[in-house]
């Protein structure tokens, strides 16, 4: 049954811009099983006779080979926005993909309405500096309007050379005329695990993709926040805004992680066929510490079972806004010509049995994403509030040795510090700022009796 380690189950949109990037199930199907029916004689007869006529009588001469191939893949496509047939070169990127490099622009996109959408682009890509948004419609590329092209035809046109640059004219909701951006294409390396302390016991950890290497890079990036913050941390933001998926089994050791027990996912076909269960081991890599999960309409596949599980299991709490939607499992399947089909063979579902398909997971606490702006002249709105110390001839405290008023003086330099920097979070990312404000207040509730 598993012809490799590293068999893929499509991500939200199907195709990565440089790769087709798919979400790794671990098995394939069992092609020894026959066909469901017997295609009827009559049905291929008129196959034929079509093929037949567009070879005779379409105005330029066209190759059996592209004829068939069209054939397959409209087949395929026409099944559901995931299902599709991947030639040679497309299945080699694909594989490349899923280590967590490729070439391109970075962005993970879909057909919607004859433009391309933009599922989420990939952190500190092409895609994502040049301000590419999750939500926007590509209409053209370069001179080229999108309308009219296949998915296959567009993301044809935005790959190229490492270095070559591209323009994309974007539609983005809100907006009264399109922008117009310039990108460079470029090798893309992902980096799916940063991390960092956002104060003194709070951690930060951003996963931006799954890919093969993630669940090692989550282990030492919690191995470095702890270091850095000089003993366990109190808590955790779990940041998967954006994050358009990848590899299942990275999912399923990401949540893992956290978990003791328990259910994970699982799997279910058709008639019960390829159904599957993954369920967490003994282990929670924060001991229980409480853990904010941030999720978004860019967040989707893998992504959305690391946050169904966390949810379910009362592991975590969710905020944000509503995900993607993506719950179908894809199955590559090579073929003889060294290309393959990834076609959808069943949906998954997280511990409490629901599938998240077309819904999308529901955050605990909704956070819609504002931005924080400063002033024209560059300074910020900031009320400093009178205390009693500031009044004219009070009182000074009882207690006036000189080391309890070191101590109060260092304690009132650490919140003006922490002040500052909650500023500096609020303007550059609000929605994180509401989250570690949400851990904390978890933080205080779990220390006490």
């Amino acid at each position: 049954m598993a012809l490799t380690q590293r068999v893929p189950l499509a991500l939200a949109a199907g195709v990565l811009i440089g790769a087709s990037v798919t979400l790794t199930s671990g098995v394939l199907a069992d092609r020894s099983k026959p066909a469901a029916e017997t295609v009827p004689v009559k049905d291929l007869q008129t196959f034929v006779e079509i093929l037949n006529r567009v070879k005779t009588d379409y105005v330029e001469p066209v190759e059996d080979k592209t004829l068939l191939e069209n054939a397959v893949r409209g087949m395929l496509s026409g099944l559901d926005p995931h299902s599709a047939y991947l030639d040679k070169s497309e299945f080699k990127e694909m594989n490349i993909a899923t280590s967590g490099k490729f070439g391109g622009l970075g962005i993970e996109v879909q057909m919607q309405d004859g433009f391309v959408r933009v599922v989420s682009p990939i952190d500190d890509t092409p895609a994502a500096k040049a301000g590419v948004q999750a939500g926007d419609l590509i209409v053209k590329i370069d001179d080229t309007p999108v309308k009219g092209l296949t998915l296959n035809d567009a993301v044809q046109r935005m790959r190229g050379e490492p270095g070559t640059k591209i323009t994309l004219t974007i539609a983005r909701e809100g907006e009264t005329a399109p922008k117009v951006l310039t990108l460079e294409r470029a090798v893309i390396k992902v980096t799916s695990v940063r991390s960092r302390l956002l104060e003194p016991g709070m951690g930060y950890l951003r996963i931006s993709s799954f890919t093969t290497e993630t669940a090692a890079s989550l282990n030492k990036e919690l191995a470095k926040l702890a270091k850095d913050n000089d003993g366990a941390l109190k808590g955790l933001v779990l940041d998967l805004r954006n994050n358009p998926g990848g590899v299942l089994d990275a999912a399923v050791k990401v949540s893992d992680a956290f978990l003791e027990q328990g259910p994970i996912v699982s799997i279910r076909g058709r008639d019960g066929d390829g159904s599957r269960e993954f369920d967490a081991r003994a282990g929670d890599m924060l001991d229980g510490k409480p853990i904010v999960v941030m999720i978004n309409a860019g967040s989707a596949s893998a992504s959305e079972i690391v946050a169904g599980a966390l949810q379910d299991q009362r592991r975590a709490l969710i905020v944000g806004s509503r995900s993607f939607g993506k719950g179908s499992v894809q199955t590559i399947l090579p073929l003889s010509n060294d290309g393959a089909i990834k076609i959808t063979t069943a949906r998954y579902y997280t511990p409490s049995g629901r599938s998240i398909q077309a819904e999308g997971i529901e955050p605990d606490v909704v956070i819609r994403p504002l931005r924080i702006a400063r002033n024209e002249d560059g300074t910020a709105d900031v009320f400093e509030p009178i205390s009693e110390a500031d009044l004219v001839k009070s009182l000074a405290n009882e207690n006036g040795d000189p080391a309890h008023q070191q101590e109060i003086k260092k304690k009132r330099e650490q919140i003006e510090e922490q002040t500052k920097r909650a500023r500096e979070l609020a303007e550059s990312d609000y929605t994180l700022y509401e989250t570690l404000n949400l851990l904390k207040g978890l933080v205080i509730s779990s220390a006490r009796p």
